[in-house]
């Protein structure tokens, strides 16, 4: 995905981006694009209002401030009470041939 000028892999919730020999992990800070305000009347087509966020949601987890967000259709999902604040986009791409994620050969630091 793209994220802060450059290309981060989404993984099991963490966001990593590789860097010469080792990989950092990075998150999603808390700014204007991405704030962690309460948006009660946020209205997404992504899932069903009475849809619960969680390990087996089925929506890719992100590192988001000192928080989990859930990305649904391109934008980072919170769950709050009984709705889901909108936390900014964060739009994943499709990976290609030149992409490949070096997991074998580089671990997180």
């Amino acid at each position: 995905m793209s994220h802060d000028r450059h290309v981060d892999y989404l993984h099991d919730g963490h966001l990593y981006h590789p860097h010469g020999s080792h990989v950092d992990e990075h998150r999603v800070e808390i700014d204007a694009s991405h704030p962690e305000d309460c948006t009660p009347d946020h209205a997404c087509g992504g899932h069903e209002a009475s849809h619960s966020h969680g390990a087996d949601c089925g929506h890719a987890a992100a590192p988001h401030g000192g928080h989990t967000d859930y990305l649904v259709d391109d934008h980072l999902h919170h769950p709050h009470a009984d709705h889901c604040d909108d936390h900014g986009p964060l739009v994943a791409r499709e990976l290609t041939r030149t992409d490949a994620w070096p997991c074998r050969q580089i671990r997180p630091r």
